[in-house]
């Protein structure tokens, strides 16, 4: 029987492109990929890519954007990336404090998605 194998890439919409590319590189600290299709910028993310793209419906009309949906990213200190963030007026929906996958928060990006951040263990 055909079965799915994971996630494997990770995209959300946005009307402001290039207001988001600025977002997630020079705050959150994301590096873009060698390579986007047009309409998109692809992080150099691992072990999945993450995108940024313009919408493929009418978003001015959709409320909570992304609920329903947990977006995790892995980081090497949640707490510092935290502080960074809440310096650079990011909204913080929730503080740091530790869970199942250590310490981790949680951001609210200016177009309307909420992003979980953990602290990745070191091996």
């Amino acid at each position: 029987m055909p079965h799915l194998i994971g996630p494997d890439f990770i995209g959300i919409q946005t009307e402001e492109l290039d207001a988001a590319r600025a977002f997630y590189t020079d705050v959150v600290g994301l590096k873009v990929a060698a390579q986007s299709p047009p309409g998109a910028v692809v992080f150099d993310t691992k072990p999945i890519p993450f995108a940024i793209r313009t919408p493929l419906v009418e978003l001015k009309h959709t409320e909570g954007l992304g609920q329903g949906v947990a977006i995790w990213f892995g980081c090497d200190d949640a707490d510092a990336l935290h502080e960074h963030l809440r310096r650079h007026g990011t909204h913080i929906a929730f503080a740091p404090k530790d869970g199942p996958f250590g310490r981790y928060f949680a951001f609210c990006d200016p177009f309307g998605y909420t992003i979980t951040v953990h602290t990745v263990a070191h091996s």
